[in-house]
């Protein structure tokens, strides 16, 4: 009697993990060295004035096809149609730039390009404040409509 309770525990264990671990949902892809070296440096400390292309709800990281030097020179050109924006600084794979708004304050905006991924990541906030009232993701989600009507070309 034992030995047949035993085989039936063991067969509804058995059957309890398969339909368990069928419910459970494939893991996300691994990301890159590159996207994860993004997500630390663009993190945003304080939501309430920062939006960046991996928190903030519905904003995605732009997308681009080539090289980095490339996708540097198209959001060069997309900067270009923003007359408040002005490049701080820039490498081979990271662009910043301050917009400045009509009241004087300054927003700094950062990019980083994931070559592998052909994707940029991006950081906007406000130095100075505890909130932006919106002004940071109007910007980005204008800033990309922008550049993907230039990546279209």
């Amino acid at each position: 009697m034992s030995r047949s309770v035993s085989f039936q525990s063991a067969m509804f264990a058995l059957a309890l993990a398969v339909l368990v671990g069928g419910c459970a949902s494939p893991a996300p892809p691994a990301e890159s060295k590159a996207t994860a070296d993004s997500r630390t440096a663009l993190a945003c400390t304080l939501p309430s004035q920062c939006v960046n292309s991996f928190d903030s709800d519905g904003l995605a990281p732009l997308r681009h096809a080539g090289t980095a030097a490339q996708a540097l020179t198209l959001l060069r050109a997309t900067l270009a149609e923003f007359p408040e924006a002005q490049v701080v600084s820039t490498d081979m794979l990271t662009l910043e730039a301050v917009f400045t708004t009509a009241a004087g304050f300054r927003d700094l905006v950062s990019f980083r390009i994931d070559a592998q991924a052909q994707r940029i990541h991006y950081r906007s906030r406000s130095s100075f404040g505890l909130f932006d009232f919106g002004k940071n993701r109007s910007r980005m989600t204008a800033f990309a409509a922008r550049f993907e009507e230039k990546a279209r070309r």
